[in-house]
């Protein structure tokens, strides 16, 4: 399980260099806002958009998340805990007034990066000050 990539997956890549190509500009794996010891991956901060991008088997995707069979109680809790560590911070980062954005790794980058896409551009619209 070590040698699972935490940062810097593959689906990750493809789509920042998508975002990038497309023109926006973002930081990376940033501290959560009053969160220790967790970070965004992929960081629009002005707009107040966090995106993330969860692998199937640590956050337990409903389609491929898998269970390993050694040592079966140790690994639920584990997963269970993964799961419950990012709705808490998706309900911290809402609650400041963020867009959270979740991907699986099995996506599309290039559905993924035109829904990023889409988010940056309806946010800059919408903090645009009238007339």
């Amino acid at each position: 399980m070590s040698r699972q990539a935490s940062r810097d997956t593959m689906q990750e890549l493809a789509v920042r260099r998508l975002l990038h190509r497309a023109g926006l500009r973002y930081r990376l794996h940033m501290s959560v806002p009053g969160m220790p010891r967790r970070t965004v991956d992929v960081v629009f901060g002005g707009l107040k958009i966090a995106v993330f991008f969860d692998g199937c088997f640590w956050h337990g995707c409903p389609v491929h998340a898998t269970r390993p069979q050694a040592n079966a109680d140790w690994w639920r809790s584990k997963l269970d805990r993964n799961k419950a560590r990012d709705r808490e911070t998706t309900e911290h980062l809402l609650s400041e007034g963020w867009i959270v954005m979740r991907f699986w790794e099995h996506e599309s980058a290039e559905d993924v990066a035109r829904r990023i896409h889409d988010a940056v551009v309806d946010r800059r619209s919408s903090a645009l000050p009238e007339h």
